[in-house]
């Protein structure tokens, strides 16, 4: 499957190759990179960063992650210097497999929506294919970093855009309201800061564990206590699931939106 060919190392490239590192799934030897802009980064990197057109034939896979709005010209500058065999992994946000096997002159397609945690091997990968070459492509690609969620329908692609790949920017929202809501009681910004990012860290260390949320939330909980006070304010009404829900439904209508 190598060598892989990333077009794009933005944020997420740069985080696969740093998780890929750490993980020792990929040699820098088996990489590619095509990116107008590299980071200092990964310049420093003992990597091929911008090979000439001639090389591309090489790949075997590739790894689109552009922005969404920049797929198609991503296609268009490489499709016709590839293999007729490269296998096809997009991670390009609501954009169909039909749409990018077309543009890319028929080949094989994965679709796949990571998080940024795979640059610590602790990511998260949402994945897609009709094909089973395909599905095992990223398979590869996405195991050594990421726990591994497959998906039998395309469209739920949007769904799992906006409940995990966006999902880490929500729980850095509610830390940041944590901190926000410590101070405003009279905490100072240190305080704060360390009491709301440690026991959001630790909460999340039990539930690695397996315990199931609502378990671990009735086990903090003690009848008509402070934390049942503030449940009723924070889940009361179905407040926060009513957030939630039409907090992905926005995602979700986005994500549409990019695929065009």
């Amino acid at each position: 499957m190598t060598p892989i060919l990333l077009l794009g190392a933005g944020r997420m490239g740069s985080a696969l190759i740093a998780g890929w590192e750490a993980a020792g799934a990929f040699a820098p030897s088996e990489l590619m990179v095509r990116d107008p802009h590299p980071s200092a980064d990964l310049i420093a990197q003992s990597l091929a960063l911008n090979p000439p057109d001639e090389d591309l034939s090489r790949a075997k896979t590739v790894l689109l992650a552009v922005k969404p709005q920049l797929w198609r010209q991503a296609a268009a500058e490489v499709s016709a210097l590839l293999a007729p065999d490269a296998v096809i992994v997009s991670i390009a946000a609501g954009v169909s497999s039909h749409d990018i096997a077309e543009a890319f002159g028929g080949r094989r397609v994965a679709r796949v929506m990571p998080t940024t945690a795979v640059a610590i091997r602790r990511g998260t990968a949402s994945i897609y294919s009709p094909d089973p070459l395909a599905r095992a492509r990223a398979h590869a690609l996405f195991a050594p970093v990421a726990q591994v969620v497959d998906l039998e329908d395309e469209e739920l692609m949007h769904a799992a855009t906006a409940v995990s790949g966006s999902g880490p920017a929500y729980l850095y929202a509610f830390v940041e309201a944590l901190e926000a809501a410590g101070l405003k009681a009279g905490l100072d910004a240190e305080a704060a800061a360390r009491l709301a990012r440690s026991t959001v860290i630790g909460a999340a260390a039990l539930l690695e564990q397996g315990g199931e949320p609502a378990e671990l939330r009735r086990q903090v909980t003690s009848p008509g206590g402070t934390t049942q006070a503030a449940l009723e304010v924070l889940i009361g009404q179905g407040a926060l699931v009513d957030l939630m829900v039409g907090s992905v439904a926005a995602a979700i209508a986005r994500s549409r939106e990019l695929g065009g």
